[in-house]
C-alpha cells in the first residue's frame, strides 16, 4: 500500500492553481466511477473551484438517483459542449481507469488537450498519459482511494451527506457489498464514517441492487435456465447472451450487471464468465474465487485485465468461436485452478 501522503502538497497545489477542473470517468461507468467523481466534485465545489463532469457514454439506470449525476455531460448526447469543456480544462482528472483507450471517442481530445492530466484510479499497470498518476491496487476502489486523498487534503475527514452517499456507492458496487475485492479492515473504517454522516444504506442499497424492471429478472432466470454451462472439472461456470436474447427482453444498459457473480454462488465453482454478444465483438466478464487470476487471464487472452478476482475483456470474433477459445483457454490453464 502506498503512501499517499506524499501526494498532498502536489495535488493541493494541482487544485489551488486551476481554474477550469474536469473530471472524467471510463466510458460504460459503474458505481465506482460515478461515486469517486461525484465525490470529488462535491469537495473542489465547496473549495469554491469551477468544476465541469464528463462520462464518455450514458450511465446506467440504477446509478441515475445520485444526487449531481444529472450534471455529468455525457459526450455521446452533447458533443459539441464536452469538446468545449475538454479544450477549457486547465486540469483534467481521469477517475478510476489508466488507459486512455477507456475514453471512448473523447480519447483523441483528451490526449491532445494542454490541460495537466491526473489518473486518481485502483487498477494495476497504469499507462503513462497523464502529468500524475496516484495509482493504489490495494484500495478496493477509487472511491475509498479519493476519500483517503482528500482527508489529506483536508487535514481531516470531510464528510457532507452527498459525497458520503456517493463514496458508499463506489465502494459497495466494486465490492459487490463486500463479496469479493481488495477490502480490508480500513475500508470499513472508513465505511463508519460515512454512515456517520446519516446516509441511509438500505435505502441506497435497494435503489443499487432491487431497483430492475421485470424484464431484467426474468432475463437474469433466462441466462440461469437456458444459457449457463457449468464445467465441473474445470471448476468453472460461464454464461452466455445473443443479441437476440437481449433484445427479447427489452435489455437496457446495466440489465447484465452482477450476473457474472451468479454462478461462484454454485457448490466447487471458484471461476466464472460472461459473454455478452455485442454488434462486433463479445463482451466477457470475469470473476473467480480465492488465488485463481482472473485478471491474467483477461490480459493474456482477451485484450482486457482489472483485478484478481474481478475483470473483463471482449473478443472480436462470434459468441461461438469465443466461447470454442474460452474452452481451450481452460484447458491450458486447467493448473491454476489446482494451486
Amino acid at each position: 500500500m502506498i503512501d499517499l501522503s506524499k501526494y498532498t502538497k502536489e495535488l493541493s497545489n494541482l487544485f489551488s492553481s486551476s481554474e477550469n477542473i474536469l473530471l472524467i470517468s471510463h466510458i460504460n461507468p459503474d458505481g465506482d466511477a460515478i461515486g469517486s467523481q461525484l465525490a470529488l466534485y462535491y469537495f473542489l465545489k465547496t473549495k469554491g473551484k469551477n468544476v465541469s463532469m464528463l462520462a464518455p457514454n450514458y450511465l446506467q439506470e440504477f446509478l441515475k438517483w445520485m444526487e449531481g449525476a444529472d450534471h455529468i455531460n455525457i459526450f455521446l448526447k452533447e458533443r459539441n459542449k464536452c469538446k468545449k469543456l475538454i479544450k477549457e480544462a486547465d486540469l483534467i482528472v481521469l477517475l478510476d481507469f489508466n488507459q486512455s483507450n477507456r475514453l471512448g471517442e473523447a480519447e483523441d481530445l483528451v490526449i491532445a488537450s494542454s490541460a495537466r492530466k491526473l489518473i486518481i484510479d485502483h487498477h494495476l499497470d497504469p499507462a503513462n498519459f497523464a502529468d500524475l498518476i496516484i495509482s493504489d491496487p490495494l484500495k478496493c476502489s477509487t472511491s475509498e482511494l479519493v476519500y483517503e486523498l482528500i482527508c489529506n487534503i483536508n487535514g481531516a475527514p470531510f464528510l457532507t451527506k452527498s459525497y458520503a452517499e456517493a463514496l458508499y456507492v463506489g465502494i459497495v458496487t466494486d465490492t459487490g457489498n463486500f463479496e469479493h475485492g481488495a477490502y480490508s479492515s480500513r475500508t470499513f473504517r472508513i465505511v463508519a464514517d460515512l454512515l456517520d454522516c446519516g446516509i441511509d444504506k438500505s435505502k441506497i442499497l435497494n435503489l443499487i441492487y432491487n431497483n430492475f424492471s421485470a424484464d431484467r429478472i426474468r432475463l437474469q432466470g433466462y441466462a440461469l435456465n437456458t444459457r449457463m454451462v457449468v464445467i465441473p472439472e474445470y471448476k468453472t461456470a460461464y454464461i452466455f447472451l445473443t443479441k437476440n436474447d437481449l433484445a427479447e427482453y427489452k435489455h437496457i444498459k446495466g440489465d447484465t450487471e452482477g450476473f457474472v457473480n451468479l454462478p461462484l454462488s454454485i457448490k466447487g465453482i471458484c471461476f466464472s464468465a460472461l459473454f455478452i454478444e455485442k454488434e462486433n465483438f463479445i463482451k466477457i466478464s470475469f470473476r473467480s474465487k480465492g488465488n485463481f487470476p482472473s485478471n491474467e487471464i483477461a490480459s493474456k487472452y482477451f485484450s482486457g485485465g482489472g483485478h484478481l478476482n474481478a475483470s473483463g475483456g471482449e473478443y472480436y470474433d462470434s459468441l461461438t468461436n469465443t466461447i470454442d477459445f474460452f474452452l481451450k483457454v481452460l484447458k491450458e490453464n486447467i493448473r491454476k485452478f489446482d494451486e
